[in-house]
């Protein structure tokens, strides 16, 4: 077992890192920006090192300042969390070469995965089902608009590389395509320093569901059930939930053997998730892969009482996982706070917390490294903490939902919390009847 990680990360996730090493005895080593020296993963890590200003170019993607730490503080591995570094195959690579322990998989599987046309490709030579698209990267626009054309309209460009809803557009029709292609190259050049794209057939009224898996250097394997994650707002998550209410036994076991199988294709190591589009008719379709632990982790540890974050550092220790696949056993909801003003189109609100009370009670957790007196940064994503419940049925993980909203008190910002307020009172998400489409049919917040 390692005898110290660094975490190459910031906020709630580098917390949450750092409890888990704490239990397992584990020392930690926590890297922050000169405006981040007052966050909490700071104070409660074994030791800290300021890797550079506010800029995540200069800090926390700056891969030299980083290994620097490492070296400097002795970790023998890196757990990069999710965003950053975290599916970057050359980061992964240096810290090998270094003699660090890179907390995920290998450089090879995050490229495979990682590059989505790769990935398409992958899954369907292992039998995995694939949305109808391109067959690689496309680099010319006008062939590009013959396969949009062969596939068949509506259709999404995709980037190849990074995720979060960057370089994607959906096209209704051919006379918009050519703005669409230029501006999502655009965009993920911008986000990625890639601005490859290919085209995938657009799965009118679908679900996202994503399974969660995990698998060891010795080729074991596993799913451990899956996550709704169908409330989105500009293919952005704004809640997630497991069970699915949509989906069937009989489906998730089907998906889960696909996501297996997926993740034996490539002699999978580490955790991560297959996702998967799922039509009206419940056919579903390989989107794509995260190779690293998913923001909405908490959502699966309540329904089967499980810690991804120590099998994580135990598989990349050499442990050997079970390849026992896992089953929901209750019901759990995650609502992402995000310091942003949903009554002025989810503006972005940075600030300073003066009031800053959080839900308790049995089957609610939160997940922040907020407090009173925090400052928000500008500089950053905007979530600043995941409220979860978790109960028998759903509909009493809705109910502990409400009450948890109603007494979350943060004052000085904006955030998220009206809406999901107002979210969890409405029938038809009660009734689990929605699809990604849902908030753009029905109107939680009204910015028109």
């Amino acid at each position: 077992m390692f005898n110290k990680i660094l975490i190459a990360n910031r906020g709630e996730i580098a917390l949450r890192i750092i409890r888990t090493c704490k239990e397992m005895g584990i020392k930690t080593v926590a890297v922050y920006s000169t405006v981040d020296k007052n966050s909490l993963h700071v104070r409660f890590a074994d030791e800290a090192v300021c890797i550079g200003p506010a800029q995540t170019n200069k800090s926390y993607l700056n891969i030299p300042h980083i290994i620097s730490a490492a070296e400097l503080t002795n970790a023998d591995a890196i757990h990069p969390g999710y965003g950053f570094l975290s599916e970057n195959s050359k980061f992964a690579k240096i810290c090998t070469e270094a003699g660090i322990k890179f907390i995920g998989p290998t450089p090879e599987q995050i490229d495979k995965m990682g590059d989505k046309a790769t990935a398409r490709k992958t899954m369907l030579e292992a039998g995995v089902p694939i949305a109808p698209g391109s067959d690689d990267i496309i680099k010319d626009i006008e062939f590009a608009k013959k396969e949009a054309d062969r596939i068949g309209y509506p259709i999404m460009i995709k980037a190849t590389a990074g995720g979060g809803g960057k370089g994607m557009r959906l096209v209704w029709k051919p006379e918009e395509f050519e703005k669409n292609w230029t501006n999502a190259n655009a965009e993920a050049l911008a986000s990625f320093g890639n601005g490859d794209l290919y085209i995938e057939k657009f799965i009118e009224e679908p679900h996202h569901i994503e399974i969660q898996i995990a698998g060891d250097q010795y080729g074991r394997a596993c799913h451990l059930s899956e996550r709704d994650c169908s409330i989105q707002r500009r293919n952005q998550k704004l809640v997630e939930e497991s069970p699915s209410p949509f989906i069937t036994d009989e489906l998730r076991e089907k998906m889960g053997i696909a996501a297996v199988k997926a993740v034996k294709a490539i002699n999978y190591e580490g955790v991560g998730t297959i996702e998967f589009l799922v039509d009206k008719n419940r056919n579903y379709y390989f989107m794509e892969m995260n190779t690293r632990i998913q923001v909405e982790h908490p959502v699966t540890e309540e329904i089967i009482n499980f810690d991804l974050i120590k099998e994580q550092i135990k598989i990349a220790a050499g442990i050997s996982i079970s390849g026992k696949n896992y089953y929901p056993q209750a019901h759990a909801i995650e609502c992402r706070i995000n310091a942003e003003d949903v009554f002025n189109n989810f503006r972005p609100s940075p600030g300073e917390i003066k009031i800053w009370h959080q839900p308790g009670g049995h089957g609610i957790r939160v997940d922040t490294n907020v407090y009173a007196g925090y400052n928000i940064l500008p500089f950053y994503d905007s979530m600043i903490a995941k409220l979860i419940t978790v109960a028998p049925t759903r509909q009493e993980a809705i109910a502990k939902m409400q009450r948890a909203l109603d007494e979350f008190v943060i004052e000085g910002v904006h955030t998220t919390i009206p809406f999901h307020k107002l979210l969890m009172k409405n029938e038809e998400f009660i009734k689990g009847q929605y699809t990604t489409k849902f908030l753009e049919t029905f109107k939680i917040i009204n910015n028109d």
